[in-house]
């Protein structure tokens, strides 16, 4: 369907579109063969986009609209939700960002961008994962913006549907490389996902030099699930070699690009590939206000990332030591905030 409308933009950024509807009612051949798809697209560019994926588009209107809402608020109303950086719940104002710094050893200018956050809630305090000292760190109380009319049981609702894509995803990842369905069950049963509403508003005036609406970077997690909006500036992804090309936003489809965790993983087997967010033409710089949904998908926070057995053999030894998923994500974070 929606290969045929932008099939030669796709293909030239050898970017494939994956109908993974087979997951949810085929065999377990159908599955296997949507698995080895999406571990083609891995190996070639570490991005894919993907349709059949079960998701309501009327959950994503309602979630786009009322963080339409929350943005249009006045800045003292959105900066009542400020927290902590190191919280990475609620509002994070523009400039308080800085995704370029996470990638190699430099400093970027902040991004031309604004942030809402949440993650998991009602976490069991009785339950030793959430309730222990490191689980209420990384389970803390998420920011609720009262202004806006049914926000939190939107966004409450968006978060269960990446929780069920997100796992599903991980299923096909699993058969992909060989392993069997659940094998990532474990690692993910508890996850401390993110899922983030970024706005990034028109350019009334120029960004300052070198500044991006999102500078470039690897992700940092397992994977990423985006859904955006087809405006002027948008993502970027580096080709193999070295030039900048734009994903196309196919409606009705997500993107979902591979992050650092799962590379690691896979021994590099799979590619965590460099991206930015754009600037818009500067003719267009008044027309591109652009909101994406975005669902950062990460293991449990103690979760142990090690090269998985299917990734290593004699002329392939593991490139990476083991990592808990949070000490990993800890290390991202605090280069990001650093503007």
């Amino acid at each position: 369907m929606s290969g045929i409308q932008v099939g030669e933009e796709v293909k030239g950024l050898q970017i494939p579109i994956i109908d993974i509807s087979g997951y949810y009612s085929g065999s377990y051949e159908k599955k296997l063969k949507i698995a080895k798809e999406i571990d083609a697209a891995w190996k070639n560019i570490g991005f894919l986009v993907i349709e059949g994926h079960q998701v309501s588009e009327d959950l994503v209107a309602r979630a786009h609209n009322v963080s339409r809402e929350f943005y249009d608020l006045s800045e003292s109303i959105k900066s009542k939700y400020t927290t902590s950086p190191s919280v990475y719940r609620g509002y994070i104002a523009m400039g308080g960002l800085a995704a370029g710094n996470t990638f190699g050893d430099r400093k970027t200018a902040p991004d031309y961008r604004e942030m809402y956050t949440m993650s998991r809630e009602n976490c069991d305090p009785s339950d030793p994962y959430y309730g222990s000292e490191e689980g209420k760190r990384v389970f803390s109380p998420n920011v609720w913006p009262v202004e806006v009319a049914n926000f939190k049981e939107i966004w409450l609702e968006y978060y269960s549907a990446m929780d069920n894509l997100g796992k599903t995803l991980m299923h096909l990842f699993a058969l992909g490389l060989d392993l069997p369905e659940d094998w990532f069950d474990s690692s993910f049963d508890k996850h401390m996902s993110v899922v983030a509403v970024t706005n990034y508003p028109d350019q009334a005036s120029a960004p300052t030099e070198n500044q991006l609406r999102c500078g470039a970077h690897t992700d940092y997690g397992a994977l990423t699930i985006l859904k955006s909006e087809n405006k002027p500036g948008g993502l970027e992804v580096m080709s193999k070699d070295g030039k900048w090309l734009s994903v196309p936003m196919v409606p009705g489809t997500y993107v979902i690009n591979l992050g650092d965790l799962m590379a690691r993983w896979t021994n590099d087997r799979w590619v965590s590939n460099l991206h930015r967010v754009a600037n818009p033409p500067r003719d267009l710089a008044m027309d591109s206000r652009r909101q994406s949904l975005i669902c950062f998908f990460h293991p449990n926070y103690d979760a142990k990332i090690e090269c998985l057995p299917s990734c290593t053999n004699a002329q392939s030894s593991p490139k990476y030591p083991p990592v808990r998923t949070r000490e990993y994500l800890l290390a991202k974070i605090a280069r990001q905030q650093e503007t």
